[in-house]
């Protein structure tokens, strides 16, 4: 097993569980009587999105994208790349973009516009965290979790070069 080390938790599993109740309130009551589309951007929001789905309770469909911004490193590299693109049909769909955490906003934006050419009847977004301190480019968060401080963020599916996806806290990484 992986040594874990500098890591710092604050927001635990505990939280975490009220916030994804509490979000699956608000998207509930919004979708209610439809059957919307959970786009989940991979890999970070699996964790959480398959949580959210498990809380919510409705007819809904589940589909993931996969995009990269950030490669091996700790800064976005501004580039997104698209990985995995959707299979299902989004035309006239009540989509909920659902997202790990929204950051600079560059890849938010990417996946919201991608979604945008597809003519949904609705777009919404989902993050369970959110780092307005360093946003490049303006995101609306339709149903926000935890507002977090610029750290650099893993566990509960976020990673650093693919480790601490496990954890099941949000911890903040401290130099290594």
């Amino acid at each position: 097993m992986e040594k874990v080390r500098n890591l710092t938790a604050f927001i635990t599993r505990d939280q975490i569980s009220r916030k994804v109740d509490e979000l699956a309130a608000l998207i509930r009551e919004d979708y209610r009587g439809k059957n919307p589309l959970l786009v989940g951007a991979l890999k970070g929001s699996f964790i959480f999105m398959s949580d959210l789905v498990r809380a919510l309770d409705i007819p809904l469909e589940v589909d993931f994208v996969s995009v990269s911004s950030y490669g091996a490193g700790k800064e976005s590299s501004g580039r997104i790349e698209l990985r995995q693109d959707l299979k299902t049909p989004a035309e006239n769909r009540d989509i909920l973009l659902v997202e790990d955490i929204i950051d600079t906003g560059f890849t938010s934006s990417f996946l919201l516009e991608k979604l945008r050419l597809r003519n949904p009847t609705s777009l919404r977004i989902c993050s369970l965290l959110d780092k307005p301190s360093r946003r490049k480019t303006s995101v609306e968060i339709d149903y926000k979790g935890f507002t977090v401080p610029d750290k650099f963020i893993v566990g509960y599916g976020l990673d650093f070069d693919e480790r601490y996806r496990y954890l099941p806290d949000i911890c903040c990484l401290e130099n290594e």
